[in-house]
């Protein structure tokens, strides 16, 4: 591939072994010697066999922008870029014959403590997706999280569906007009059939409410039209439908979210499950239009947060443990 005219212009290409390896140790000999750059290689043995090896850079990104005043009050707002300092794992490479001896483990804990001591802030690195032992390494061992994906959720085979809510007599014209021209009011939420991957009991109940639950449903069978709220079987194993993403706007947005719920509860039973859950901030302005036992729910979880770094200083990104809570959450219904 060629860009560029005349002198300037670039080529991609194949490496070619022979004729390019000694002007590629050459460049990486300059990029050795840059400060922010680090390579570490694992020995073993008397011989001191090189079985391993790892390289990572730390380098200065913008990660958002912060408006400030200068100290002349009648100048206008300046926008200054929010920067942090961002370490990258370049390569990670083992010696097939000494793989599964911990050994990228401990390269990749070295290479993490020279970006601490040189303070960088977050440490990424990309492999390939069917890489399934470097995976495994980031995520499960060093406690990398991948980059959220909304479309791995709502193409996985546990989501079932997300639903949407408007107003009689709108005219559906796709997402894109939907998006560009949306309703006065709307809601939206997806779920999650949780069954397929576990189920639940409720152990330790007296007879007596076990039998004032089973007559509660009884009752329900044979006067739905009453409306009394029954007990569901909750003491032989059962499943549960999850909701997530919930969200709406305008003035009838909270009845619609009490129709989709009401439309999760049917989903649900044809499912097969026994509960429908959800989980939303405490400030979630449609936390009341949710169906729902108060002796069911929980109001008292704390979130706690830690920083590690040594230096409380606000800094660039400024302190998250002070940052106020949000409105609204997104709960990942894989991590439920």
């Amino acid at each position: 591939m060629e860009e560029g005219m005349g002198a300037n212009m670039l080529v991609i290409r194949e490496l070619d072994m022979n004729r390019d390896t000694p002007r590629v140790e050459e460049l990486e000999r300059r990029i050795r010697n840059s400060p922010s750059f680090l390579m570490l290689v694992a020995e073993m043995g008397p011989g001191k066999e090189i079985v391993g090896i790892i390289r990572g850079c730390i380098k200065v990104v913008s990660c958002g922008q912060n408006l400030t005043r200068p100290r002349n009050e009648d100048s206008d707002l300046k926008v200054k870029p929010i920067c942090t300092k961002l370490a990258y794992i370049l390569g990670l490479r083992v010696s097939p014959s000494h793989r599964r001896k911990g050994i990228g483990l401990r390269l990749v804990n070295r290479m993490e403590e020279w970006f601490r001591r040189n303070g960088a802030d977050y440490s990424y690195m990309a492999t390939e997706l069917d890489n399934k032992p470097s995976l495994n390494l980031f995520t499960q061992k060093c406690h990398y999280t991948p980059n959220f994906d909304i479309d791995r959720i709502v193409e996985n085979r546990l989501n079932v569906g997300t639903f949407l809510a408007v107003s009689i007599g709108y005219s559906w014209s796709g997402l894109d007009g939907f998006l560009s021209d949306p309703p006065e009011s709307w809601a939206l939420l997806s779920a999650w059939n949780c069954k397929e991957v576990f189920t639940l009991e409720v152990k330790g109940a007296s007879f007596a409410r076990r039998l004032v639950a089973k007559a509660t449903r009884m009752v329900d069978r044979a006067l739905p039209w009453l409306r009394i709220p029954s007990v569901p079987e909750v003491f032989r194993p059962f499943g549960l439908l999850f909701l997530y993403g919930l969200g709406g706007q305008g003035p009838r947005a909270a009845k619609m979210v009490t129709a989709l719920c009401g439309h999760a509860h049917n989903m649900a039973r044809g499912l097969g499950c026994g509960v429908v859950v959800t989980e939303v901030a405490s400030q979630e302005p449609w936390r009341l239009a949710i169906p729902h036992w108060k002796r069911l729910s929980y109001t008292e979880d704390v979130w706690c947060i830690k920083r590690l770094q040594e230096d409380y200083s606000d800094g660039p990104l400024g302190d998250w443990t002070k940052s106020p809570p949000r409105i609204s959450i997104f709960v990942d219904p894989r991590e439920f």
